[in-house]
């Protein structure tokens, strides 16, 4: 028995020193091709041709071209420092187990000053004294403890009290002991404001979402990911916008948070896009588009949104059928809802003026489980809301053309029941661009 112990303790040794030795690789890749990438010219964002100014968060896409087109958009999402550590095995384990640099995190505590980033023509922006009541959905699986706090007390922080509902905190049967009994010692401070819900079986972000709508009492809900700070004044033009238009779904800009330093660094004016392969990318915003009397603080309209961080009226929200509850995991449920808000209706825009940062994580999404569930669920929105145009898709990815999707009687019937109108409304009206990337393979 002793022999068999210890057999297993050297295995779990030796798995764990390759796993670290694997991934103090690829970092150290990586960061030698950033370097490289340093002398070249700035990344081009697909559909306009333009550069960006500066980078921009992303998340990780794994709804992949073919391979043979694979390696231009391989690797992690993060950008390292380049005095970055990759031999502390202390920051590798944080990378192993969270995704970014836990150790910089812990340090940082429950609450930090970030840089106010906004244009300051908004610092001479005034909101209404009396505004719709905000419920702020976080969902959480396995987050690290002062970044998941962070964002939290940050909101306290910054958000009117009187404008705050409550913050809804749904635990998608987290693992990690400092999850559990820790995290509710110290919400004890924000008692009255928080409620946690710690859902039984793992979820998904998506029916995790639902979840706790489900419990909001607020006029509004804001969706958040658990790895964000908000910035000052972030919340009451969200909540205007909404105010003067039920209809509007609005976002903050996105600001973006190195995963390995931590640092918080400000985003240029960007809108949300995406490509035949059903890939987010984030896109530029022309010069004229801010040429109107509010300048850089005008609203943006964008295609699409990321999918992290929206609000959209709570009643809305139900109206024109919230999430896809049958969407699985993680993915896709971003672009479905954005294409449901425009072409039954609604409108997507960008606000410049509300700021909040996002961790951009290094993640490795791209297990089995998850490319299935991603090709899945993007699936149930090419057939019911891409129309004739689906062929685009499938003409691309033959294979998915016989993958399943499910039953989506009731999407349908809902896109009936809506009255919205076509694809090739949408395409005309809110994105001609993604017609110009039809030729490209």
């Amino acid at each position: 028995m002793r022999n068999v112990t210890v057999q297993c303790l050297l295995s779990g040794t030796l798995v764990l020193g390759i796993l670290s030795a694997l991934l103090c690789i690829r970092l150290h890749l990586y960061h030698v091709t950033q370097q490289q990438k340093t002398t070249q010219e700035p990344p081009f964002i697909w559909s306009l041709d333009k550069k960006l100014q500066q980078p921009v968060p992303r998340e990780p896409v794994i709804f992949e071209r073919p391979e043979e087109n694979k390696a231009e958009n391989d690797g992690s999402v993060l950008k390292f420092a380049q005095d970055f550590n990759y031999t502390d095995q202390e920051v590798i384990q944080g990378f192993l187990k969270y995704g970014f640099n836990a150790v910089i995190s812990k340090k940082l505590g429950n609450r930090r000053h970030v840089p106010d980033t906004r244009n300051e023509m908004c610092l001479k922006k005034h909101y209404p004294t009396r505004l719709p009541t905000a419920s702020i959905v976080i969902c959480f699986h396995n987050e690290e403890f002062h970044a998941l706090f962070r964002t939290i007390s940050s909101i306290m922080a910054l958000t009117p009290h009187q404008v705050l509902e409550e913050i809804i905190l749904v635990d998608d049967m987290s693992e990690f002991d400092d999850l559990k009994e820790k995290l509710d010692y110290h919400l004890e401070a924000f008692r009255g404001k928080i409620k946690i819900i710690r859902n039984k079986k793992r979820e998904g972000l998506i029916r995790a979402r639902l979840i706790g709508a489900a419990r909001a009492s607020g006029d509004v809900l804001v969706f958040l990911d658990s790895h964000c700070e908000v910035n000052k004044v972030w919340l009451e033009p969200l909540l205007t916008a909404i105010a003067e238009d039920r209809r509007m779904v609005v976002c903050p800009m996105m600001d973006s948070i190195e995963g390995d330093t931590l640092k918080y660094n400000p985003s240029p004016v960007v809108r949300g896009a995406f490509n035949w392969y059903l890939q987010f990318e984030w896109d530029t915003v022309l010069s004229y588009e801010m040429d109107g009397p509010e300048g850089p603080t005008t609203p943006i309209r964008s295609p699409v949104m990321a999918g992290g961080m929206f609000a959209i009226n709570r009643h809305y929200f139900y109206e024109i059928g919230q999430f896809d509850k049958e969407m699985n995991f993680w993915g896709g449920e971003n672009l479905e809802l954005s294409l449901r808000i425009w072409m039954c209706g609604g409108q997507l825009y960008i606000l410049p003026c509300s700021r909040v940062g996002h961790l951009n994580k290094w993640s490795n999404r791209n297990t089995n489980e998850s490319r299935r569930a991603l090709i899945y669920n993007n699936l149930r929105l090419v057939h019911v809301w891409l129309d004739e145009y689906k062929e685009q898709v499938f003409s691309r990815r033959p294979s998915l053309k016989s993958s399943p999707y499910g039953n989506i009687s009731e999407r349908v019937e809902l896109r009936k029941q809506l009255g919205c109108k076509s694809f090739q409304w949408y395409l005309e009206n809110i994105f001609p661009e993604l017609e110009a990337y039809k030729g490209s393979q």
